[in-house]
């Protein structure tokens, strides 16, 4: 009873504000190493001021986890915000349907506050109705969870436009409510908020979250989240004051140091690295395919540029 009224709460909220979308903590051996979840939570609340998380997504290497795996994560996850975060997101995506819906059924039932699925991305939909049939389905596995698509072209090769998904949506999936826009197409975007203001647009390009907020952004998912959420969240205050110097400021110090790690041809295994130094929470390396480019030096490298730019 206390779960259902929790979830029919959970559906009529809006989802605001910032998200961290989490690493996934490995052991030296790159097993799943759920021991350090409590920690992490603890640190994204106490430090970063995170209230809401988004797990086994990209930034969780989330496509490199068995079914099982995936399933031992959420009910950490779960279990460890409990009374301490507001939101947890759980992203179920999978190549294989049915692994979907499985994913979706157990989010639920171990108290996730809501799914989101990724297209499948190597068998490709064959078209939008295509698309929304196979979110539909997943979906459906879960009716009393709030569903968001995750958009992310640039890895799923799946490019149709949100704004003409998020209609269809609508009509065909009763538990939609909005997307993880994670994509550079600021026109897209905008058109959905504007077209579509009863659902949430959380955007997903963390060195462009200013311009997302501009046109209307309910709240952001992304990695620095993990360890630049308190920086993140003065950025968010200045705007909604209408500060916008003060917000440009802070953006541009972010994309600064985004800039000087893509400079070193930088990705996920690196800022899962990043996230270790800063946190002090040994979240290990990444899993194959995905190996770390980091070394000895770099370390210190990455706390001087973060130190310079007023970022730690």
């Amino acid at each position: 009873m206390q779960q259902s009224a929790r979830i029919m709460a959970a559906a009529g909220r809006r989802l605001t504000g910032l998200v961290a979308a989490t690493f996934t903590p490995m052991t030296v051996n790159r097993d799943v190493n759920l021991s350090i979840i409590q920690q992490y939570v603890d640190y994204l609340v106490q430090k970063q001021n995170i209230k809401n998380i988004f797990v086994n997504g990209t930034t969780g290497e989330g496509m490199s986890l068995s079914v099982e795996e995936r399933k031992k994560l959420t009910e950490e996850w779960v279990k460890h915000a409990r009374g301490k975060m507001d939101n947890v997101i759980v992203h179920v995506g999978c190549l294989s349907l049915e692994d979907s819906k499985d994913l979706a059924t157990h989010a639920a039932s171990c108290g996730a506050h809501a799914i989101s699925a990724v297209s499948p991305s190597f068998i490709k939909p064959s078209n939008k109705d295509a698309l929304v049939s196979y979110l539909k389905e997943v979906a459906s596995a879960a009716p009393s969870l709030p569903f968001y698509y995750y958009h992310i072209p640039c890895l799923t090769g799946v490019k149709y436009q949100v704004c003409d998904l998020v209609g269809r949506m609508q009509l065909h999936i009763p538990s939609f409510r909005g997307v993880k826009f994670s994509d550079v197409d600021l026109m897209d975007f905008s058109m959905c908020v504007h077209e579509y203001s009863q659902f949430d647009f959380l955007y997903g390009v963390d060195e462009q979250l200013l311009g997302a907020l501009a046109f209307g952004a309910h709240g952001a998912v992304g990695s620095t989240y993990n360890y630049l959420g308190a920086t993140t969240s003065r950025m968010l205050k200045a705007f909604e004051e209408g500060n916008l110097t003060e917000a440009r400021k802070i953006q541009c110090k972010i994309q600064e140091f985004l800039s000087f790690v893509f400079a070193l041809g930088w990705g996920l295994p690196e800022f899962k690295s990043i996230m270790s130094l800063v946190s002090g929470v040994d979240l290990g390396p990444p899993r194959l395919p995905l190996v770390s480019s980091f070394k000895p030096e770099h370390p210190e490298n990455v706390r001087a540029e973060m130190k310079r730019l007023g970022l730690i």
